[in-house]
């Protein structure tokens, strides 16, 4: 080869180089189909990277935005009913529902507007009672923020949720099917190559690889026969809701993520919000960054944390979201699960996931002993389970919650606890929302 030729070749691949697109955070390039596809397995833990945003995706994220933008500007001075009504609207992505505000919801938009405008009306009435606001953001609050926006603004915070919401629907499915038997359509692999077994998440350009993932494992092809016969009749694909589901049984006793060295204590009463970003960062990243930077990046004011945020900045700012571990995090609404599903989902996400939950129940003095007075809704970072046969099974989590620091006459809390799983479960049902982070 010349020098003039060797030249010409290693500019033009320089050029094509230079040409590749830059893959944002969560693009899996579900739709590269690599050779020996087989499309009867899903990933080994059962989750799926972020889905591509269907035409008909679209179409529907633009029909609830719209029809927000018919409400125009809205005054906070109105009963939360009218509120709720104008604000709290749902999308369907391929048979599931999302509401705005709420997430992933078996119920359906009249349900989701009453539950919240009850609970926003119960909000208002309490004001002032002395209840401490550990960092939720109550529904009174959380509608009166929807409100003060602009039709534009609201348009495009709406549309940036619902997109979201819409690039998760696959793992949705998967946890319906897993957790709720819910059978997954015939066509689901076909139309979510991102939940095959044999489709690699795609790497980031200029990430770092996920070395630190202790499940993670390489798909190797079946090795094919020499002597098969390319006459033979081939069996049928088997499709995924056939293989069999786990059950709790399925699970060892006992299971934890995270350095119980990596904790801290909310720094402001309403900070609980910003403290569990920082532990379940500070989990993937080991590093510690200030709670400051993730109220900023949560949008927390004095009135709390949204759960939507949560979930959002967990997906934007670690790898817990890769198809390798819990996949993209959703808002889940557990208000129909049995006490025994609701565990499932722990098990499930953090021995098959080796990832955290966002836990997301009401501070009560009856599910919570440690507790000196009743408090608001609150977050905490579930992780861990521990089944005791005939004792109580116990949940793992990190409380970012210490009272002492307020109120130097109360007791001090620890972090890293280990508690009744079933009170926590009630803790969860007891939020108006009960939903999670998963």
């Amino acid at each position: 080869m010349s020098r003039r030729t060797l030249v010409i070749v290693v500019g033009s691949l320089a050029l094509l180089l230079a040409l590749t697109p830059f893959v944002p955070h969560g693009s899996d390039d579900a739709g590269l189909r690599p050779s020996g596809t087989k499309e009867g397995q899903l990933r080994a833990a059962r989750t799926a990277g972020f889905s591509q945003v269907t035409p008909a995706a679209r179409a529907e994220i633009e029909r609830v935005v719209a029809a927000g933008r018919t409400v125009g500007r809205v005054s906070g001075k109105v009963a939360p009913d009218q509120l709720a009504a104008s604000l709290v609207r749902c999308a369907e992505f391929e048979g599931q529902r999302y509401c705005l505000g709420t997430g992933w919801t078996e119920d359906s938009e009249a349900q989701v507007q009453a539950r919240v405008a009850t609970a926003a009306r119960i909000a208002v009435a309490r004001a002032g009672d002395g209840v401490v606001n550990t960092g939720d953001l109550d529904p009174a609050a959380a509608l009166l923020r929807e409100a003060r926006m602009s039709p534009a603004a609201r348009a495009e915070a709406d549309r940036a949720e619902l997109t979201m919401a819409a690039r998760s629907v696959a793992k949705v499915w998967l946890l319906r099917h897993e957790i709720e038997g819910v059978p997954l359509p015939p066509d689901f692999l076909e139309n979510h190559p991102e939940a095959r077994a044999d489709v690699p998440a795609t790497t980031q350009v200029g990430a770092t690889p996920n070395t630190a993932s202790p499940t993670k494992s390489p798909t190797k092809s079946p090795t094919k026969s020499p002597t098969k016969s390319p006459t033979r009749t081939p069996s049928p694909t088997p499709h995924p809701s056939d293989s069999p589901v786990k059950t709790a049984a399925d699970y060892p006793a006992r299971d934890t993520v995270l350095d119980p060295d990596d904790v801290a204590e909310q720094t402001e009463y309403y900070w609980c919000g910003p403290t569990s970003m920082q532990m379940i960062v500070w989990g993937w990243r080991h590093k510690r960054q200030k709670q400051s930077w993730w109220a900023h990046r949560l949008n927390t004011t004095t009135s709390g944390t949204s759960v939507y945020d949560m979930v959002r900045v967990v997906n934007q700012s670690t790898g817990w979201d890769k198809p390798s571990h819990a996949g993209p995090y959703i808002v889940l609404d557990i208000g129909h699960y049995s006490f025994s599903k609701w565990m499932l989902l722990m098990m499930r996400h953090i021995h098959d996931y080796r990832a955290p939950v966002v836990l997301h129940p009401i501070l009560l003095k009856r599910y919570y002993p440690y507790l000196d007075d009743d408090a608001s809704g609150h977050y905490q970072v579930g992780r861990g389970y521990a089944k005791r046969g005939s004792k109580p099974d116990e949940l793992g989590y990190f409380e970012p919650w210490n009272q002492q620091r307020f109120d130097p006459s109360e007791p001090y809390i620890d972090r890293v606890q280990w508690r009744d799983a079933y009170k926590s479960y009630r803790a969860n049902q007891a939020h108006y929302a009960h939903n999670v982070g998963v």
